[in-house]
């Protein structure tokens, strides 16, 4: 079993640049996803982390993934903006998109930002949580490649198509909740498959449609609905916007985020902000004030996101601690 390293947040970003750059990614392309690849892993979201860097440069170098891309943004009314990402990785269309976004709302108080030509969009959470830190309430809805049967199906259509809400909270960082639509998200799977352990048995069922606790099999299978067919329906709502509205592939339409088989993904991303100001003024973030305080106050009862904030306060403490096998594997690719 491979021990654990400690890499120092900064390291950790400058050694996934490198590796990006070294596989056919520009300098803005390559500064944008390390940063969100390391915010992940420090997040303990490690199925959006450091274990993607590998895929990412594989897809680079055969062109799945353009690498020199340069996402670009357009304002069709004042509250509406469209960012096409051309194909190239999600985070530098985010990075384009969230300032407009930001004055958008102030602006109209409420907006929302259409991706287009996308990518992978990692972790969820991170781009609201970081409209919500300029006192913006946000909503992000994502699409991914099939995982999911539609409800009552055996195929693998929908994608686990995640979904983020934010908001500013009186005393302390964002209340933030980010959840995939399957029972756990993809990436914990996958996770697994390259650690070799075991999944529970409600996680996927196989490719006969038999629950497994193999993590091959389960790649090889569907991710099964939270919630059932209510979840299935979630699911659905957010192919409407991110392959309807935003004009992405539906998840049966992109290719795989896993592999450098096949052309692009091409999915959507929509992320929408209000400004609670032009509503409920300061009120807005006090009531939610009262809401954390009565979930604080009952025992065994705690907000949500609690345990990503306890992960980053010990990445910024301590580093992060990555398996000497992936840190062989990172460094290799950067030629280090």
């Amino acid at each position: 079993m491979s021990s654990l390293v400690r890499l120092d947040l900064d390291e950790a970003r400058s050694l996934v640049e490198a590796a990006l750059a070294a596989n056919r990614v520009s300098p803005l392309q390559a500064a944008a996803t390390a940063r969100a690849l390391v915010r992940a892993e420090a997040d303990g979201q490690s199925g959006h982390g450091l274990s993607r860097v590998a895929s990412y440069a594989a897809q680079a170098r055969v062109g799945k993934v353009d690498g020199f891309a340069e996402p670009a943004l357009t304002r069709p009314r004042p509250g509406a903006l469209v960012v096409d990402a051309a194909h190239g990785f999600a985070y530098p269309a985010v990075d384009l998109a969230l300032p407009a976004l930001v004055e958008a709302s102030w602006a109209c108080g409420v907006s929302a930002a259409t991706l287009t030509r996308s990518h992978h969009f990692g972790q969820a959470g991170a781009p609201v949580e970081r409209l919500a830190e300029q006192g913006l309430i946000a909503f992000a809805f994502a699409n991914s490649p099939q995982a999911m049967a539609f409800h009552g199906g055996a195929r693998p259509k929908l994608g686990t198509n995640p979904i983020a809400f934010a908001i500013p909270a009186p005393d302390g960082p964002p209340l933030v909740i980010d959840l995939a639509l399957s029972q756990v998200a993809r990436g914990k799977i996958v996770t697994a498959a390259r650690e070799g352990r075991a999944i529970p048995p409600d996680w996927a069922v196989d490719a006969e449609g038999r629950p497994t606790t193999d993590p091959q099999a389960a790649l090889g299978g569907a991710m099964v609905a939270m919630g059932g067919a209510k979840g299935a329906a979630l699911a659905v709502m957010v192919e409407v916007l991110a392959g309807a509205l935003a004009g992405g592939a539906f998840g049966w339409e992109a290719s795989s985020f896993l592999d450098d088989k096949g052309g692009p993904p091409g999915v959507g991303q929509v992320l929408l902000a209000i400004d609670p100001g032009a509503f409920g003024g300061a009120r807005v973030v006090e009531r939610v004030g009262v809401l954390l305080a009565e979930m604080e106050a009952e025992d065994g009862v705690r907000p949500p996101g609690q345990s990503r904030l306890a992960a980053r306060r010990r990445a910024q403490a301590e580093g992060l601690a990555v398996s000497d096998a992936l840190l062989t594997e990172i460094k290799a690719l950067a030629g280090r």
